[in-house]
């Protein structure tokens, strides 16, 4: 938005519930401004959802669905080895981080605590894989460096991958071939995301912090997997510190012993995630929602 636009326009919108929260906290003390609602983004299921995921999920075929999940996650991992050289397995847990590459989103927030990101990948009794991909902005040199150190970080390990570039076809092998989808912004700066969306389509559980459309979805445990979010008040490098411990527990303590020892635990979040995603985060609400409560008349 810039004070021009919200004072001359009749009404605005914010692209989550709570991006209209904190939109209308930044700009209260501007006299004139305009109502600014809220109307939460979404995805197009047609275009991005599977199809033997759509029918395993709506015939609760448990068996189906892990056996599409893995020869999904066989299709992702093609272009691992195609990119990198490196052979993921379809029975191991796979974590991915993939979308714009930018500093609020953390990338590398896993990592902040070297040694037990380490002993997380290292674990060969429960095993990890991780992958980031995503795109910093061509003269977003802080992005860039970001995403080169990360390269340069995991090269030794097997078990770990960063692929370049983001379109619609890789895209969408990485939301059907995850296992679990990272979302770790800093708080109240994740206008919306919809990554999570497709993932979530997908049978990939979220594991995210609680910013943009993210609490009008997640309930902690039985369709998603939260990273608690550090106190307010607190400094940003003492945040990110909290929040990369927290992120870690969650892996270490709940994701990893439940897709291991717990699969009925892990398939129930998972149907759960793919049934609560739509139609409330479908684009069809979306698009009916912007005549309804911003067009129309």
């Amino acid at each position: 938005y810039t004070l021009a636009a919200l004072k001359f326009a009749r009404k605005a919108n914010a692209v989550s519930e709570l991006h209209g929260v904190v939109s209308r906290d930044m700009w209260k003390s501007n006299p004139g401004i305009c109502e600014i609602t809220s109307i939460t983004n979404a995805q197009n299921k047609t275009y991005w959802k599977d199809d033997v995921l759509e029918s395993a999920l709506a015939s609760q075929d448990d068996t189906l669905l892990t056996s599409r999940k893995k020869e999904l996650k066989k299709q992702l991992f093609k272009v691992v080895a195609d990119q990198t050289g490196k052979l993921f397995s379809e029975d191991v847990l796979t974590i991915v981080w993939a979308r714009r590459f930018a500093g609020y989103k953390r990338a590398d927030m896993i990592m902040n605590d070297w040694s037990r990101f380490i002993r997380l990948i290292e674990n060969t009794a429960m095993p990890v894989q991780i992958i980031w991909a995503g795109k910093p902005y061509p003269e977003d040199y802080g992005a860039i460096d970001l995403f080169n150190s990360i390269i340069d970080r995991i090269k030794p390990f097997a078990n770990c991958a960063v692929l370049t570039g983001y379109e619609l076809g890789l895209s969408a092998l990485l939301k059907k071939g995850s296992d679990v989808w990272l979302n770790n912004p800093r708080m109240y700066r994740e206008a919306s995301g919809t990554s999570g969306m497709t993932a979530a389509i997908n049978a990939s559980i979220n594991l995210s912090i609680p910013d943009g459309w993210i609490p009008e979805f997640a309930k902690d445990m039985e369709n998603s997997f939260i990273i608690p979010p550090a106190e307010d008040h607190l400094s940003t490098e003492e945040k990110d510190r909290i929040e990369s411990e927290r992120l870690l527990e969650k892996i270490e303590n709940v994701i990893v012993p439940m897709f291991y020892n717990e699969p009925a635990a892990w398939t129930r979040i998972m149907k759960n995630g793919a049934r609560d995603v739509s139609p409330a985060f479908e684009a069809g609400r979306m698009a009916a929602q912007y005549y309804e409560l911003m067009y129309r008349g």
